[in-house]
Parts: C-alpha cells; structure tokens; sequence
C-alpha cells in the first residue's frame, strides 16, 4: 500500500497518510493505498476501531494539484470520482472511524476528515477549502459538509476566503473534538479505545442506522464534479494548473 501504512494497537488500528514531501496530498497512488487498507480493515474482526492520520507536519493538504494539473481532463474527473466514492464509503463501514487532524486538513483533506465518525483535531490545526481561490469548485463532499455544519455555514466554508482554526472549526461543528493538551493522535487513540470496547454489532448497527439518513451524496458528488470540469476550463483555474505544472 504506497503512501499508506498500518499500525495495530491492540483492537485499534492507525492508517497513516505517510506522503510528507507532498504534504500527504491525495494523488492516485495514495488513494489506491487508502481504499486498500480500509478494505482489508474491514474485514478484521480483531480490529473494533480506525483511527486516520497523516504523517510529517499535517493530516492532508487535499488533492496532488500536481497531478491534477495535466492536460487529461477526463483523468482528473475520474479521480475525483474515487476519491468522493472513497469518503462516501466510510460511513458505510461497519468499524467506526476517527480522524486525528494535527497541522491542516485543506481542500479534500478536510473533505476526507469530515466524513470519519468522529474528528478530533488540534486547536491550532488550520482548516480551509482553497477551491474556490483557485478557480472551481470542490469536486466532492460538499453534502458531506452541509450534513455537519449545515446550509449556511457549509457555503461559506465553500467559499473559501478564510481558513479556520481547530477551535473554530469544533465551535462551528466542522471538527467533534478538540485535543486540548494531548496530540489530535493520541486523543483520537483514546476514543477509538472506547469504542472498540463497545459490542462491535452494535456500533456497527449505529452506523447503518444514521447512513440511511445521510442525503443523496453520490447524486450530488457527481453534479460537483461536472461542475469542476467545467471550472477547470476558465482562464482563472487554468492559470494556476499552469503554475503547478511548472513547479
């Protein structure tokens, strides 16, 4: 699994982002590396709990914009399509998943965080969706957001012309949890242990129950990511591919 590891702690295991060069950013690669080990998680019984992170100064920066500044369209809108399948399928897994948000949780990362169980994040953790600045829309999760924060909130999280920090982001409902003096890590770890210990049918029958009430994601996911495309193509969003080719 490239770009991913796994450790166990007892009946908790830590799935790390570990692409620290690159700031953990969501590339095909890493992606793959993802899907692989929440696949083999699930079907763990040892395993009562996830807990995501990401390795180096940061939890995620969000898409590889690198990798999505190529030329190939259709590619691009393809990945956006696993990623936003990817984070949709989490609230259908039976394991609960927390998310420990250390450094920043930007653009797909903070879509990727937002859709795990619980988010528990560090007060100084710096949340935001760049998106917008960088000319199209987020393409998915966006029904994610309005499911935590609601209408209002998630437009002007949407936007983009702030970013927020970790204690404003739990104030706002974007996080659960705020570390507090411990690391997101070890605050996560703490409540994972909590939950594993809990009768795993249970937990996973919560976790059905509340999928059913989520909107329609998938519909909505693939309208965003129309809607991307179409951005991708103004001059605003392709002067910034432009840049991030060249660096």
């Amino acid at each position: 699994m490239h770009y991913v590891h796994i450790d166990r702690r007892e009946s908790v295991a830590i799935v790390t982002l570990d692409r620290p060069e690159r700031r953990n950013a969501l590339g095909s690669e890493l992606l793959s590396g993802l899907i692989a080990a929440f696949a083999q998680l699930s079907t763990e019984a040892a395993v009562g709990a996830i807990v995501l992170d990401g390795a180096g100064k940061g939890f995620c920066a969000g898409a590889d914009l690198k990798e999505f500044s190529g030329d190939d369209r259709d590619a691009v809108s393809r990945l956006n399509l696993v990623m936003g399948a990817f984070v949709r399928s989490i609230p259908l897994m039976s394991k609960p998943v927390i998310a420990a948000v250390d450094g920043f949780a930007l653009g797909g990362g903070l879509m990727l965080a937002i859709s795990c169980d619980l988010v528990v994040t560090s007060p100084q953790a710096r949340w935001g969706l760049p998106e917008v600045s960088l000319g199209w829309l987020p393409g998915f999760g966006l029904s994610t957001l309005v499911d935590r924060v609601g209408l209002v909130k998630a437009r002007r999280i949407a936007f983009g012309a702030e970013p927020f920090n970790g204690t404003e982001a739990v104030a706002i409902g974007l996080a659960d949890i705020l570390s507090g003096e411990q690391s997101a890590l070890d605050t996560a770890l703490s409540h994972a242990q909590k939950l594993a210990a809990l009768p795993a049918r249970a937990v996973g029958s919560v976790k059905h129950y509340f999928s059913l009430m989520t909107r329609n994601a998938e519909t909505m996911d693939v309208f965003a990511n129309r809607v991307y495309a179409q951005d991708a193509e103004s001059p605003e969003a392709l002067d910034t591919m432009r840049a991030r080719r060249e660096k």
